[in-house]
């Protein structure tokens, strides 16, 4: 935890939860110093001594090496939860809290509409989820942060304000200036979180018509060392949706230079469905995965080492956070 007012809250309604039952799950509580801050060491000692206070146990863990100089709160984000991924499983436990709130969500949801987002992207976080074989828990999603700041006050606990939460260089603070006049209009914190709820919905359903389609036209294995061959026939009839679901699974599965981009997936699609309307063979790579398409099989495979090799030169010429991990069983 962070020392700031979502995690703090999350410390303490956490360990009340906890003492009121009379057997559940035991936890840590783990804060990353990301060393951006001079501050950010001084607050993490801080939520030591709260945490020392309450009687749980607090572990502090440093990003150390050199920080990028550009991109830094997406690095932030990426490092922070590496470094917690990596003392669960040194420890054996198997789920990571969150204090992400519904203002959180509603940015996120903003953030991904301006970054043009599909239906997946715009389901934003879920309550519950699993990242890397870690449970991700987010109880807050659905109440609003000046609750929490409520809470805080009436149990009369400190918190920190993280500065950078306001710096207008980066995204999300920008969103946050602005969601006052947005929420004049009627798109405030609650509508955009149920938009949330709909679009997860939807993608849902989306991911279940997807799974029927991989089960019906793949030949072969799915992740056959070979690679994966669909029937190109019964693909090309999809709807148009559940194709591109399917192509980018696909793709992820073989790609070797990092996530497929949703656009470039659209338009790969886009030049598929053409070469069906006028038949001939066509090969294309994307994300080191190498699609063909001929005499009617749809296959993906690993780019050769050559061909992805270059293809990724080709593409790359040119605070402190506070989080709860827990286990079954124990006490806290």
């Amino acid at each position: 935890m962070s020392g700031g007012p979502d995690s703090t809250a999350m410390l303490v309604l956490a360990r009340i939860w906890r003492y009121g039952l009379l057997d559940g799950p035991s936890f840590f509580v783990a804060t990353v110093d990301h060393g951006l801050r001079p501050e950010a060491t001084d607050e993490a000692l801080a939520v030591g001594a709260l945490c020392e206070e309450l009687g749980l146990p607090h572990v502090i863990l440093p990003w150390r090496g050199p920080k990028p100089r550009s991109g830094i709160q997406e690095a932030a984000r990426d490092e922070r939860f590496a470094l917690l991924r990596s003392f669960a499983r040194q420890n054996g436990l198997d789920g990571l809290a969150l204090a992400h709130t519904q203002d959180d969500q509603a940015e996120t949801v903003l953030f991904r509409l301006c970054r043009g987002s599909g239906i997946g992207g715009l389901a934003a976080m879920r309550p519950v989820s699993r990242r890397n074989g870690l449970a991700v828990l987010r109880p807050f999603l659905s109440i609003a942060k000046a609750r929490l700041v409520a809470t805080l006050a009436v149990s009369g606990t400190p918190f920190v304000r993280d500065p950078s939460n306001e710096d207008t260089r980066y995204a999300r603070p920008r969103l946050r200036a602005i969601s006052p006049l947005l929420g004049a209009e009627g798109l405030d914190a609650a509508r955009l979180a149920v938009l949330a709820q709909r679009a997860a919905r939807a993608d849902d359903a989306l991911e279940a018509a997807t799974d029927a389609a991989q089960k019906l036209l793949v030949h072969g294995g799915w992740d056959d060392e070979a690679g994966t061959r669909l029937d190109a026939e019964g693909f090309f009839r999809l709807p148009q949706e559940i194709a591109l679901r399917l192509l980018m699974r696909a793709l992820t599965l073989r790609a070797t230079e990092g996530p497929v981009e949703l656009a470039k997936a659209e338009r790969l699609l886009e030049a598929l469905r053409a070469a069906v309307i006028q038949p001939g063979r066509l090969r294309r790579t994307l994300a080191g995965a190498l699609v063909t398409l001929k005499q009617g099989s749809l296959s993906i495979v690993q780019a050769p080492a050559r061909q992805a090799g270059a293809a990724h030169l080709a593409a790359n010429s040119g605070t402190s956070g506070a989080l709860v991990l827990g286990k079954e069983g124990g006490d806290p």
